[in-house]
């Protein structure tokens, strides 16, 4: 089989691009998304709440999970709809 220039090229950028994504099984790919602050963001988040150990635990395990925290210290939930659907077992809002 002989490869032309634009076979080589085209080879060669199908590598890098399989390099620069991450597999998740089968035939999905998923580019990786940059991590926010997360403690940063709930800090801010529970600043005013009245059970401030509490909402930062919540808000860490919903940042991690979802990689996204509203803005503002309360509501906005529409800017980040993983955050917004997480509920307890108990079908109660976990996120703060």
């Amino acid at each position: 089989m002989v490869f032309t220039k634009s076979t080589l090229i085209l080879t060669i950028l199908c590598f890098i691009l399989i390099q620069e994504l991450e597999i998740n099984g089968g035939n999905q790919y998923i580019a990786v998304a940059q991590k926010i602050d997360c403690v940063g963001k709930c800090d801010y988040r529970c600043s005013k709440a009245s059970r401030q150990k509490m909402c930062i635990r919540a808000c860490n395990t919903c940042c991690e999970r979802c990689n996204c925290v509203p803005p503002g210290t309360s509501g906005n939930r529409d800017v980040c709809p993983c955050y917004a659907n997480m509920t307890t077992h108990g079908g109660r809002l976990k996120c703060p």
